[in-house]
């Protein structure tokens, strides 16, 4: 498949989301800086639904990086411990709350190059905070639904989902990547959901009608579960 014509199929499936979608928003719910962080590693394989009924209750006890990195392990690994891969989302959490704390003079970073160097932070993870918390969109975030619509509309040919996003990268202009992942995953949750269906009057899959026989099988590998 030509590159020419990916990056015309994906200007529709843009210009799709940046009409339905036109304000890009996490369903994650947070007040302050740190607990949209921690909001996001704790989504990791988990739903946003799940994750805002955990934080409901525990974001009275934690706001700031500080009240994070302070935390007790074993306490705060029993406290959310109703979402998956709790043990090392833990660790996870805490680790990154010290560096920010200590590194960062309990600010979040607002680079890329920074935000992956603390624990649970990946290139996805640093692209969501990027654009949630600073309106910075230097890289598009590819989860679980990201990566299923884009094998489903042919725009990428690797699994891996770094690598995923780097090709939706370059297919679509800079100017338009925060529409991208956000979109997806909000027509993901509430028009076309993963389950294989008949979606041929969906609106995407009206731009590009083989989408609705692509059913591409796997998940975003589990960041979590072997640490």
């Amino acid at each position: 498949m030509s590159r020419a014509v990916r990056a015309e199929r994906a200007k529709k499936v843009v210009a799709y989301l940046k009409k339905t979608y036109p304000l890009p928003k996490s369903e994650l719910l947070a007040e302050e800086p740190m607990q949209f962080v921690a909001s996001v590693i704790l989504s990791a394989q988990c739903t946003d639904k799940a994750v805002n009924k955990l934080t409901a209750t525990l974001f009275k006890k934690y706001k700031t990086p500080a009240d994070f990195a302070r935390a007790d392990l074993a306490t705060f690994t029993a406290e959310i411990s109703s979402v998956t891969f709790f043990r090392n989302k833990a660790k996870a959490i805490i680790g990154a709350a010290k560096m920010i704390q200590e590194t960062y003079g309990g600010k979040i970073p607002k680079t890329e190059a920074e935000l992956v160097l603390l624990p649970g932070v990946g290139y996805k993870t640093a692209h969501v905070i990027l654009g949630e918390l600073h309106n910075v969109w230097e890289g598009i975030a590819t989860d679980t639904h990201v990566k299923r619509f884009a094998k489903r509309f042919d725009l990428t040919d690797n699994d891996d989902p770094t690598k995923i996003s780097k090709d939706l990268e370059a297919l679509i202009p800079k100017k338009d990547w925060k529409y991208v992942n956000n979109g997806l995953v909000l027509y993901g949750r509430y028009v076309c959901p993963a389950r294989q269906h008949d979606c041929g009057n969906h609106s995407l899959t009206k731009l590009w009608p083989p989408a609705g026989h692509r059913w591409p099988k796997g998940e975003v590998g589990r960041q979590y579960s072997d640490r």
